[in-house]
């Protein structure tokens, strides 16, 4: 039988074991499975090919969840690996902008769920919002085969935007796109060259996990980067 005092405690919400004290945030990872997963303290982060955040890298026993959830999905599981992501999040938003959480939306009748239980789980913070402004124009290869190049000509044109912004809004709401895995970004940064096109202020991409970077070095592509810098983009999209 287990000690009464247990369920007094916040369980993990990716093994279920309770929780250290003090007490932690809603659906957070315990430090066991933090350290079994590989997930950094304060998230991964990048600027190619555009600004990201992540939780952790897509290997091991991290990847064998992802795609574990994608078959059997688990609100409360996605909840403890955005844990990873708040720190992040909340440095990198300027003062007095809430940023909108945007989920790349899928094809297919069963889409993967990911993405958008992710921005749900983000979405709870009073600081970001779920904003659903992307919808498929057509449908796509899947891409597990695919090298950059086709992968980049698989994602040009596939999404649409389902409204521009309210006079105003994208200065105070910059968008903050949402997607489990990023591996050539092709996906991020054709949702966020369409989202540019209708006027949004796309600040990054937020993942549950990143593919380690095996292309060459980038050349500058005329990206411009936050304040007008130039900036490396190996995919050619201008991302700011």
């Amino acid at each position: 039988m287990l000690p009464l005092h247990w369920f007094l405690l916040q369980p993990c919400g990716l093994c279920g074991m309770p929780l250290p004290a003090p007490q932690p945030p809603p659906q957070a990872a315990c430090p066991a499975c933090r350290e079994r997963l590989a997930l950094h303290a304060e998230g991964l982060a990048g600027d190619r090919p555009l600004r990201w955040w992540a939780a952790g890298p897509y290997e091991g026993e991290l990847r064998e969840l992802l795609l574990a959830l994608r078959r059997r999905p688990r609100p409360e599981a996605v909840g403890a690996l955005a844990g990873a992501l708040v720190g992040p999040l909340q440095a990198a938003a300027a003062q007095g902008e809430r940023p909108l959480l945007v989920p790349i939306p899928s094809w297919k009748t069963k889409a993967n769920p990911l993405p958008g239980l992710l921005a749900d789980a983000l979405a709870r913070r009073p600081d970001l919002a779920r904003a659903d402004l992307l919808s498929r124009a057509h449908p796509v290869l899947g891409q597990h085969h695919l090298g950059r190049a086709l992968r980049l000509a698989n994602q040009a044109g596939a999404f649409r935007c389902r409204r521009p912004p309210a006079a105003g809004e994208a200065r105070r709401r910059p968008v903050l796109i949402v997607d489990d895995i990023l591996t050539s970004g092709a996906t991020v940064c054709s949702a966020a060259a369409t989202l540019q096109q209708a006027g949004w202020r796309v600040r990054g991409a937020v993942c549950l996990a990143r593919t380690p970077w095996t292309g060459p070095p980038p050349g500058a592509t005329g990206l411009m980067a936050e304040g007008g810098a130039p900036a490396a983009n190996p995919l050619g999209r201008a991302v700011i």
